[in-house]
């Protein structure tokens, strides 16, 4: 199988994995073990969110009757439960700026509300208020890939330039992370040029944000 460097990595197509199926037996070995067995690998345990892991089992693709009936309540919670505010990444940044006691609203800012209500959007985090933004935070955390993801990018960019026009002081900052991005390079960029700073979950950079925070409020 021909090496790619890291920086070509991207996401592969249904005719990519056609091929390397039919020409190459260790991906076809791969693959299988991967949905039979992929439960009991401890890198995709650590890894993957337990809605997902839960798939990969041959349970599953033997259809036996306890697995087709975990599979049918996994996907009818699957969206409750990943937008339960403790297993999502705005819990563990409206926690952390409370630690900083930093004061923030959520919603929509005034101005666009109120000039541009076809074109607004909610923000997740708004510091110190609608009134008076100083920081805007929006926040972007993918698992998994989507079309959408390039909508997203250019609705962003054009927040950017609302947000310029009627709140000139204040920052647009975009916390963006998630393996989703990873293989999405050219969303990814444009994602990331709609933001006048981008931060990631990592420690460090959680480090980095709360310097830059202080900094900007005080």
């Amino acid at each position: 199988m021909k090496t790619t460097s890291q920086n070509d990595i991207k996401e592969w197509g249904d005719k990519i994995v056609k091929n390397l199926i039919k020409g190459d037996r260790y991906f076809r070995k791969g693959l299988v073990n991967l949905f039979f067995e992929g439960s009991t690998i401890p890198f995709l345990s650590r890894t993957l969110p337990l809605f997902e892991i839960k798939k990969l089992s041959i349970s599953k693709l033997k259809f036996e009757i306890p697995a087709m009936i975990d599979t049918l309540v996994r996907y009818k919670e699957k969206g409750s439960y990943s937008g339960k505010m403790e297993n999502n990444p705005e819990y563990f940044l409206a926690n952390f700026l409370k630690d900083l006691n930093i004061t923030f609203e959520k919603g929509d800012l005034s101005e666009l509300l109120k000039n541009e209500f076809q074109e607004k959007r909610t923000m997740d985090f708004i510091i110190p208020n609608k009134e008076n933004p100083k920081i805007i935070i929006e926040s972007s955390f993918l698992v998994t890939t989507s079309s959408g993801q390039g909508d997203k990018s250019k609705t962003e960019c054009n927040i950017k330039k609302l947000i310029h026009r009627y709140y000139p002081m204040a920052k647009f900052i975009g916390f963006v992370d998630g393996i989703g991005w990873y293989v999405r390079k050219s969303d990814l960029k444009r994602m990331v040029g709609a933001y006048d700073e981008v931060f990631t979950y990592h420690k460090t950079e959680i480090d980095c944000f709360s310097k830059y925070v202080e900094k900007r409020i005080k």
